[in-house]
């Protein structure tokens, strides 16, 4: 019988088993960005068919398996919110599909056709998609009534550890993919991956491990109550689809687009891949920018909620992709910007994702009833899940036979800055109705 504490201790410091679930994310997103970095080029430069031949996907193709694959790892939160709140528990459930996620990590390492990149994605869908809305959520399970006000910090700094993960493998594994090769660079992150697993075994004895609510969760989850309450997030979360459509093309439509810039960057040319690494870098700057500066400045001039965070963010969302827009009218017409202009977009586009998704992981803790913290995490990851799947299906269906595209060049980047444009403003006028909920 283990002997694992089941409520947090009285305290006013930071909860013992932070540091091991900060330092088990950072190994963990390393395994899944680095990964996540390279497949745009892996699929359209490095696949191979059984015999050993090149057998490539074209860009359209390449960038719908991309989203269809993201879209499974943000399904998956809902399996793994499941197996949390009602069987297993949050440690064991992220212990299991850690497991699994290191298989798959591995598969892509040894196995470089079509069938080895569908299994080993499916492995990572099911590990990385089924740990997300866990990990989330034991955070919050740290904390007690006397170290609650510690939480809001914590959930930045847990971001900056996405991110720092995020931002080394980015730089990273683009570059050993160039020249070690497909199988040294997915190698590499499932090495981190088993590192991010051995980590969350270590904290074992530190974590509060709030028992599974079983039956009672099943319960709660499908009454009056709960179901109003989904209900309720929903409201809210539809929004965010679009929010991720135009975000996590920062790892297709964007890559694509930087193959054709000018990448010199103080006397250095950066891989189309190594762009990504602007995200998790903007993130660590700009989390204690906006946290100790921007914030506190903006509630000055107004009360500044999780709501109106979020208000601002979609925005600039809109404004931030209107960017690449511009570039691609550029490069339609036989220029060549400098990549720095796709670096300004991934300042604003960072800035808007600092207040649309930190702020929504602790929005989902404080607004999800007390045995349904995972399952609640997993309805938010939902939003990035159909966005993707938005996404993929955009570029599926506008692709033709002939290999041209019914939304060419820039008229691709205008569709998806009009939507935002459409959505922010819907979202602003249905968040105004909406009322948060206190669990306490």
């Amino acid at each position: 019988m283990n002997n694992y504490k089941s409520h947090p201790e009285p305290s006013n410091m930071l909860p013992a088993g932070i540091p091991y679930i900060v330092g088990n994310e950072a190994a963990e997103r390393f395994s899944y960005y680095g990964m996540r970095a390279i497949l745009m080029i892996y699929m359209t430069q490095y696949l191979v068919n059984s015999s050993g031949q090149l057998a490539v996907m074209s860009e359209n193709e390449a960038q719908g398996y991309f989203h269809l694959f993201v879209s499974a790892v943000y399904f998956m939160p809902l399996f793994g919110a499941l197996l949390a709140d009602g069987l297993f528990g949050k440690y064991r459930t992220i212990l299991l599909l850690s497991l699994i996620y290191c298989l798959g990590h591995f598969t892509l390492a040894l196995d470089n056709t079509r069938m080895g990149l569908l299994l080993g994605q499916s492995l990572i869908a099911i590990g990385s998609g089924g740990i997300k809305p866990c990990v989330s959520a034991q955070i919050g399970d740290q904390f007690g009534l006397n170290n609650q006000h510690l939480m809001t910090k914590v959930y930045s700094w847990f971001y900056i550890a996405i991110n720092v993960g995020a931002f080394a493998a980015m730089l990273i594994i683009p570059w050993l993919l160039k020249h070690s090769g497909p199988a040294i660079a997915f190698a590499v992150p499932g090495l981190l991956m088993l590192l991010a697993t051995v980590l969350l075994w270590l904290g074992r004895h530190h974590y509060t491990h709030k028992p599974p609510a079983g039956m009672k969760f099943i319960k709660e989850m499908c009454s009056q109550i709960g179901l109003k309450r989904l209900a309720k997030l929903a409201s809210i979360y539809g929004f965010f689809t679009v929010f991720w459509a135009l975000f996590d093309q920062t790892g297709s439509s964007w890559i694509i687009q930087a193959q054709k810039m000018d990448r010199m960057l103080w006397g250095i040319e950066l891989l189309p891949s190594q762009i990504q690494a602007a995200n998790p870098l903007l993130i660590m700057l700009l989390v204690p920018l906006f946290s100790y500066l921007i914030y506190p400045l903006l509630n000055r001039c107004f009360v500044l909620t999780a709501i109106s965070k979020m208000q601002l963010g979609l925005f600039l969302t809109v404004i931030a992709f209107a960017i690449p827009s511009i570039i691609q009218m550029q490069l339609d017409e036989g220029f060549i910007p400098s990549i720095l202009w796709q670096l300004l977009a991934y300042v604003l586009l960072t800035s808007a994702e600092v207040m649309v998704s930190i702020t929504c992981l602790e929005f989902s803790y404080t607004q999800a009833p007390a045995t349904m913290k995972s399952f609640v995490m997993a309805f938010y990851f939902l939003s990035v899940a159909l966005g993707n799947l938005f996404t993929s299906a955009v570029n599926f269906l506008i692709h033709n036979i002939d290999g041209s595209s019914k939304l060419a060049g820039a008229d691709y980047y205008w569709f998806f800055t009009g939507l935002m444009l459409i959505t922010a403003a819907l979202f602003l006028w249905v968040s105004q109705r909406y009322h948060e909920t206190d669990n306490d």
